[in-house]
């Protein structure tokens, strides 16, 4: 039986992180299931004919994708979704697969980054082993995404499961905010921040929201506070803890397969 594991991501349009995220964790799941054949899929329209137009490069969506795997007479896939959430771009992902069930022995969507307890002590690990040593009065802010979804929650609980250690979390769009973050700081007296994305890969917001000299970027707004700023372009997708966090979301896909029968 033909089997397949569709890698769906929100995707970049930068070329240099997608290297070292996207397809470093591809090649991974490749190594990882030579039983499976690895395919390609981004949510994110934008960036779908960004790339298109831009450099004449086709991604599939989910749903392209997945009939893709039809014609190609595929009958066991499995989708695992490279997002950190369970949030708005998580929701079109199991919302494009319904229609297919009935093509397929068994297609399952596997969870994203973030879905049980052990997941978020496992990525506070990986932040640890992808983190720059701190010095005194020193701290790490991961930029988060956020979201308007239900789901933003997440960043919340994680930055909770942090309060013992000089690491914060912050998100773009929701809660917790920077500014909440720079109080905290004051507060703690730290005067230098490591500032990092808590983002699969980093692209636009880490690039333009974190690390330019723009006014309203996180390193002038810190800087402005009296904060010192050192960047970190490094996505998660390059850290090998993370790619072991979605590899072990594929197998435990795998064996829910397998006790359907």
């Amino acid at each position: 039986m033909k089997k397949a594991i569709l890698v769906v991501s929100f995707g970049t349009s930068y070329p240099e992180t997608r290297e070292k995220t996207i397809e470093a964790c591809e090649k991974r799941v490749a190594q990882e299931f030579p039983d499976y054949t690895v395919f390609r899929a981004f949510t994110s329209n934008k960036i779908i004919k960004k790339l298109k137009t831009r450099d004449n490069m086709h991604i599939n969506t989910p749903s392209q994708a997945l009939n893709q795997l039809k014609e190609l007479g595929y009958k066991e896939v499995i989708i695992q979704s490279l997002h950190i959430i369970s949030g708005g771009e998580f929701e079109k992902i199991t919302a494009q697969v319904e229609r297919f069930k009935p093509d397929f022995d068994s297609i399952i969507v596997s969870q994203p980054l973030l879905d049980s307890k052990e997941d978020y002590e496992k990525a506070i690990e990986a932040i640890r082993h992808q983190m720059p040593p701190l010095k005194e009065q020193e701290a790490l802010i991961l930029m988060g995404h956020g979201s308007k979804h239900h789901a933003f929650s997440a960043y919340a609980c994680l930055d909770h499961m942090l309060l013992n250690e000089p690491i914060y979390l912050c998100a773009v769009e929701s809660y917790p905010g920077l500014d909440q973050v720079i109080e905290r700081l004051q507060q703690a007296e730290i005067k230098k921040a490591h500032l990092m994305p808590f983002m699969l890969v980093a692209g636009d917001h880490a690039t333009n929201d974190m690390a330019s000299d723009d006014d309203d970027s996180w390193k002038s707004t810190l800087e402005q506070a009296g904060i010192k700023t050192e960047c970190h372009l490094q996505g998660l997708g390059e850290n090998e803890l993370i790619q072991a966090q979605f590899i072990d979301h594929i197998h435990t896909a795998i064996e829910r397969v397998k006790a359907r029968g």
